[in-house]
This record gives structure tokens, sequence and C-alpha cells, in this order.
């Protein structure tokens, strides 16, 4: 697991510098979006990738990498936006974003962690495909969530699909990466 927790932190840093990056450039922009907003964006990035991934033409020039990378970030500000609820300005300078982020990623590692004890870390055994599927699945059930105005009856809530997301996603990028 150690060498798991050191794939999962490079990943994230990548995630994260880009996530500073674009607070630089637009701001907190993101907070004005509501949550099934940012499930549609994260559910484009999701369909990309399938596509990537059965089509044998590609037109633009981004990989499957950059939308992973996409699917964490959507999914942490999804994460923040539960939290604070949305607001109709930008309210959050880049420090803060920084430390909510941080702490939604921190949360969401130690449910990786716990989950890769007791599942033995079948993740790696895994193809990026399926791990594509299975954020697709969790996305259809955050929308039928969303469609429920929240409310399950037996189901976990939306947080956990979204921290599932993220760390479907990490894996998928530390497969792509291919030094597993």
């Amino acid at each position: 697991m150690v060498k798991t927790e050191k794939q999962y932190d490079e990943v994230i840093a990548t995630c994260r510098a880009l996530f500073i990056n674009k607070m630089k450039d637009y701001g907190s922009a993101w907070r004005i979006l509501r949550l099934p907003s940012l499930t549609d964006q994260i559910f484009i990035k999701a369909q990309r990738i399938r596509s990537l991934q059965q089509n044998e033409v590609q037109k633009i020039e981004e990989d499957e990498q950059s939308e992973f990378i996409g699917i964490i970030n959507y999914s942490v500000m999804a994460l923040i936006q539960l939290e604070k609820g949305i607001v109709e300005q930008p309210d959050l300078n880049l420090e803060i974003a920084t430390l909510l982020y941080d702490e939604k990623i921190a949360i969401t590692k130690q449910l990786m962690l716990d989950k890769n004890h007791d599942y033995g870390e079948a993740w790696r055994d895994m193809r990026v495909s399926s791990l594509t599927d299975l954020i697709l699945q969790k996305l259809l059930r955050v929308k039928q969530i969303e469609d429920n105005q929240g409310k399950t009856l037996v189901s976990e809530g939306i947080q956990a699909n979204y921290q599932d997301m993220i760390n479907y996603a990490v894996f998928a990028l530390i497969h792509l990466k291919k030094d597993i």
C-alpha cells in the first residue's frame, strides 16, 4: 500500500497544480455551478474517455489523462459545493479554495486506503475501460439521486459517489502511467 499511496499522491499533485492554475486564471467562478451542472461536466468527460477507448479516429488532440484529471477536479468542486452550497458570485480566494481541495482529497484518500485494505487492491487487476464504466455508473447513480432531490432509501448519498469517482479516476491515471 505504500506504493499506492505514493502513486496516489503523485496523481493528485498533478490535479491540484492544474486546479490552482485554473483558480489563478478564472478565480472561483465554478462556485456558481449547481450540482447537476458539475455532474454533467463530469459525465461529458467520462463519455469522452469512453469514446476515446472505443473509437479508432480522434479529431481533438486531448487524451484520456486530461479527461481523468478533469473528473477528479470537478468531483472535488462538487464535494466543496455539497458542503458550502452554491453562490451567486465567486466567493473563494485561492488560499481557501486550495485548503478545501486538500481537505476533500484527504478524506477521499482515506476512503481509498480503507477500501484498499478491505478489497486487497483489486483495482490493480482491473482495466482502465472498466474503471471508466464504473465512473459512468456512479454518474448515472448521482443523476438519479439528484432527480430524487437527494433522497435515497438504502443507497450511499451523492458524496460517496463523487469520492468513488475521484478514486477510480486516480486508479485509471496510475494504470495509464504504466508503472504499477
